[in-house]
């Protein structure tokens, strides 16, 4: 195994612009030549629409073995109705990323921010989306009511990891949190949100995290989602390179 292999690097969305173009094989399509540099990304655009099975199959046809993607849980279900009454477009949604097979990765459920923890529905839907996905579920909330013990606790129980987000919108965001075994970074750009690529001891620093969850057994995601200016390829080739050098070292 490849050291990187350990830890899933990626951008949300394989877009590559022409300043890291040189960087990736010059046959193929974004993804193809994407899927030669990364072993995990994050399809955002799930969220926005739908997209057929066959879709997401012709996708995974396009990357090697061993990759994984990620996909965002529509907003029909977090945003707009808000996680209650949601057993239709859930079950059509897990219909369609079947046609990953066996590439897909971790299902994102980012939440509104002004979604407070409601126990009793919460409970329902989580309850309910870990009996319908036996795969990784992570979890993006961004209320402060979110993060107490007993929503940890349950979360825990549920086998559902909390995704640790930069910027943090709430105090305890940045770090990981529920189930342990996964943990899932979504660096969204700082200080501008979206836009701005990260300092370079930002970018050691968090090597260094990822570094400590594997020693911890613990898989890891590092997805970089500030693309509205094309920083996130050159964050996550640069994550890249400080993985591979510090994995390789402890090998």
């Amino acid at each position: 195994m490849h050291p990187s292999d350990a830890i899933a690097v990626g951008t949300a969305g394989w877009s590559l612009p022409k300043a890291y173009a040189p960087q990736f094989p010059e046959a193929g399509s974004h993804l193809e030549r994407y899927g030669q540099r990364f072993s995990a990304v994050e399809i955002n655009t799930a969220f926005y629409q739908p997209h057929r099975a066959t879709t997401y199959a012709r996708w995974a046809a396009a990357v090697p073995d061993g990759f994984r993607f990620a996909v965002k849980v529509p907003r029909s279900i977090t945003h707009e109705r808000r996680l209650i009454g949601v057993d239709e477009p859930l079950a059509r949604f897990l219909g369609e990323v079947t046609g990953l097979g066996t590439k897909l990765g971790p299902l994102l459920l980012q939440l509104p921010p002004s979604l407070a923890f409601d126990s009793p529905s919460a409970a329902t839907f989580l309850s309910g989306f870990r009996r319908r996905f036996p795969g990784d579920i992570v979890c993006e909330p961004r209320h402060a009511t979110w993060f107490t013990e007993d929503v940890d606790r349950l979360l825990v129980g549920l086998a559902i990891a909390r995704v640790a987000a930069d910027p943090a919108p709430v105090r305890n965001a940045g770090m990981p949190g529920g189930w342990p075994d996964l943990v899932y970074y979504r660096l969204h750009g700082s200080p501008r949100m979206y836009y701005s690529a990260y300092e370079p001891r930002v970018l050691s620093r968090m090597a260094e995290r990822l570094g400590a969850h594997k020693a911890l057994g613990r898989r890891a995601w590092c997805i970089f989602d500030n693309t509205a200016e094309f920083a996130a390829i050159g964050d996550a080739l640069d994550m890249l390179a400080r993985v591979e050098t510090r994995l390789g070292s402890d090998s």
